[in-house]
Order: C-alpha cells, then sequence, then structure tokens
C-alpha cells in the first residue's frame, strides 16, 4: 500500500507542477503584457493633458519597464532605446494629442529575463517541496500502515498458531464499526464454527468408535456360541446322542438368527445415518394397529391388548410397522400385560402396564447398543425406531402414562396428512 501510494504521488506531484508553473508563466505574460498596454494608455492620457514630454516620462516609468520618448523633431527623453530580441517585450505608440508630444513615438521596453528568472525558481521550489512531499509521505505512510494494519499481523499471527495447532485464541476486536474490525469479528466468528464443526467431528468419532467398538462386542458372543457349538459337534462326531446333536444343531441356530439380527440392525442403522428412503403414501394407523394386536395374540395371548381411535397420515407403512413392532415388543418383553394403542392424526401413543421408564433413562434408552437387563436384543430397536421416527419428519419419545398409572407411554409423533390442493 505504501509503494501504490507512493506511485500514486510520483504521477500527481510531477503534473501537477507542470500544471501550477505552466498557469504561473501565462500568468506572468498576461500582467507584463497588462502592465506595458497600461503604461502606453497612461501616457496617451497624460497627452491629452498637455503634460511635458519630460514629466510624461518620469510618470509613465515603471520597475522593471524601459520608457523612451522620441518627439517629432527628433529629441529623445527617458532611456535610450533597445532592439526588440528574445529577452525584451516591447511595446510602441504615437502619441496622439499635447503641443509638445503630439505625433511623438513612446517605446515601452520590458525584460521578460526577470520572468524566466521567476519561473526556474519557481521550477526548482516544485522539485524540493515535491521530493520533500514524497519523502515525508513515505515515511508517514510507513509508520501509519503499521499502525493501522496491525490487526492484520495480529489475523496473521494467529492464523499461524492455529495452524501450529494451539486452538482458542481470538482476535476480540476493540471497534466492529471499522472495516478491520468487521474483518476480524468475521474471522472470529469463522474459528468458532471451524473449531464447533471440528469439536463435533470428533465427538462423531469418538461414538463412532464406541459404537463400532459395542458392535463387535455385541457380535462376539454369538460368533463365540456358533463357534463352540460347532467345535462341540465336530469333536462328538458320529458319536453324539441324538439329543447332544439336537441341543447343539438348536445353539447353532439360535446364535446365528442372534448374529444375523444384530447385523441387519446394524445396516438398518447404516441406513438411517445415509438418508433413509421412504415410500411415502397415504396410511390408515388403525390398520397397522389391527394388525399389531392381531399379531401379539399369537405369540402372547395373556396380553390384552386396546385400540382407540383411528387415523391417517402421509407415511411409509412398513416403516412404521417396524416401529410398532419394536414399540409393542419391548411392552411384551418388560413385563406388560396390558397394552393401550390410541391413534390420532399425530401420531401414536403405545401405553403399558409395565416397570415403566425412568426419567434419568429416558434419553439414554434410544441411544445405540443400550439395553435393559430383561432385553432380549442387541439395544438397537428403540435407536432404528427413534431414526425411522425422525426420517418421517416426526419424533419417538417416552414419558409417564397420562393416566397417572404405572408403565410407560411410547409416543410416536408424525406429521399430519397434507391436504389435498384446492381446486381453481
Amino acid at each position: 500500500m505504501t509503494l501504490t501510494a507512493i506511485a500514486v504521488l510520483l504521477v500527481v506531484l510531477p503534473i501537477t507542477g507542470l500544471a501550477v508553473k505552466a498557469v504561473f508563466d501565462a500568468q506572468a505574460e498576461r500582467s507584463l503584457d497588462s502592465l506595458l498596454t497600461g503604461r502606453a494608455q497612461l501616457a496617451q492620457q497624460l497627452a491629452r493633458q498637455n503634460v511635458a514630454p519630460g514629466n510624461l516620462v518620469r510618470r509613465v516609468d515603471a520597475d522593471g519597464v524601459r520608457v523612451t520618448l522620441i518627439l517629432r523633431n527628433g529629441r529623445q527623453l527617458g532611456a535610450p532605446p533597445i532592439g526588440p530580441g528574445a529577452t525584451v517585450r516591447q511595446v510602441k505608440a504615437t502619441l496622439q494629442a499635447g503641443q509638445q508630444t503630439k505625433g511623438a513615438t513612446l517605446l515601452l521596453s520590458a525584460d521578460t529575463g526577470l520572468l524566466a528568472d521567476a519561473s526556474a525558481r519557481l521550477r526548482n521550489v516544485l522539485l524540493i517541496s515535491g521530493g520533500l512531499a514524497i519523502l515525508i509521505t513515505a515515511l508517514a505512510l510507513v509508520i501509519g500502515m503499521r499502525f493501522a494494519l496491525a490487526p492484520l499481523d495480529a489475523m496473521t499471527g494467529l492464523a499461524r498458531s492455529i495452524a501450529a495447532g494451539r486452538r482458542g485464541g481470538r482476535l476480540q476486536p476493540s471497534r466492529a464499526d471499522t472495516e478491520l474490525g468487521r474483518t476480524a469479528t468475521a474471522f472470529d466468528e469463522m474459528l468458532d464454527a471451524l473449531e464447533g464443526a471440528e469439536g463435533a467431528a470428533r465427538r462423531s468419532e469418538d461414538r463412532m468408535r464406541e459404537f463400532v467398538a459395542d458392535a463387535a462386542h455385541e457380535l462376539r458372543t454369538p460368533v463365540a456360541g456358533l463357534q463352540t457349538a460347532a467345535e462341540t459337534l465336530i469333536q462328538l462326531g458320529p458319536e453324539a446322542s441324538p439329543a447332544q446333536r439336537e441341543e447343539l444343531e438348536l445353539l447353532l441356530v439360535r446364535e446365528s438368527r442372534r448374529a444375523g439380527t444384530l447385523v441387519s440392525d446394524l445396516l438398518e442403522l447404516s441406513r438411517i445415518d445415509a438418508g433413509l428412503q421412504l415410500h411415502l403414501a397415504p396410511v390408515d394407523l388403525r390398520d397397522l394397529a389391527e394388525a399389531q394386536a392381531a399379531r401379539l395374540r399369537l405369540v402372547a395371548p395373556d396380553v390384552r391388548v386396546e385400540i382407540v381411535g383411528s387415523a391417517t397420515v402421509t407415511a411409509d407403512a412398513d416403516r412404521l410397522t417396524q416401529v410398532l413392532t419394536n414399540l409393542v415388543d419391548n411392552a411384551r418383553q418388560a413385563g406388560a400385560h396390558a397394552l393401550r394403542i390410541t391413534v390420532a392424526p399425530t401420531g401414536v401413543l403405545v401405553e403399558d402396564d409395565g416397570p415403566g421408564v425412568p426419567p434419568p433413562v429416558r434419553d439414554r434408552i434410544f441411544a445405540r447398543l443400550v439395553h435393559g437387563p430383561d432385553s432380549k436384543g442387541a439395544g438397537l430397536g428403540l435407536a432404528i425406531a427413534r431414526g425411522v421416527a425422525r426420517a418421517h419428519g416426526g419424533d419417538l419419545t417416552v414419558t409417564n402414562r397420562p393416566d397417572g398409572h404405572q408403565g410407560a407411554a411410547f409416543h410416536l409423533h408424525l406429521p399430519p396428512l397434507a391436504p389435498p390442493p384446492t381446486p381453481r
């Protein structure tokens, strides 16, 4: 910026100096012409007043002007005449009045060398003052820019410290209403966003690492059971009794099914994280609830199911069936003997008479690979159910029963069915 300002001065000052010198020279020329013309007019006026020739010469005389009066009889008064030259400006006039001066010739001469000297002095002054102005301006710019752009140095130092791994530093400008202040404020906001994103990425990475470790731990159990059963079958060989073989085969089926379910749930979570593809259509929630009641009467005849209300929403029927199946099975595994499914345009409420969910763990049960002591799964069902609900634009929460009785109430919140377009 300093070099740019100096370059501008180097262009502007010479142009300004040339313009000033040109104006000065032109004004000096006009002033000299006006002086000679005025002296000639004064001489004509004095001649009309019949002023004596000698007195006329004395009164017309002025500094820098040579006056020569040549009468009709050839007599010369005043300074001897000089020939015109390059440095002489001359005005010649014939007097029109006066007894002694009528017809006399008046020569007014001025030496323009004085003007040339003044112009040369002006040029030198302009050169010296211009050089000093450039020098002073350069020094002032260097000092002024160093102070004015000090925030940029601070910004550079902060950026380098952050690049070196030192986090948390901020510029915190004292004034945010200037260009540099706004830049520093934006820089601080950018650092806040970057460090926030970095922290979120690290937390996500930690959660993913923990999730992978937990998933591997959960898979280790069924895989170990499969390995044990297979090795035992191989060791027993043909000598194994039918009861032993049947027990080991059942163990193989049970552990393989457990491992397959866990892998399927992990794949389902990965689909939810990547963005679940939903096949949206109008869905009758009461039909889904009736299907769950019919299924539950087959697998758990001792559990009573009550269905209240009806509603239609825009959703993926298969995914909502998956959520309701998880909620109903969780209630049954928790020891519930009665279920109440309330259907409304805003979603489904599943109430049970089980032990309920204490407030401190209500958010934790929706985390991945978290399950209670009576759970038979891997702790992924509620995480998948909430993921499906949120993919629909809703949510899945748990509270106490609204009627105050013991048990849990799972709220499946869903957006209502969009109204049909009004015909025009």
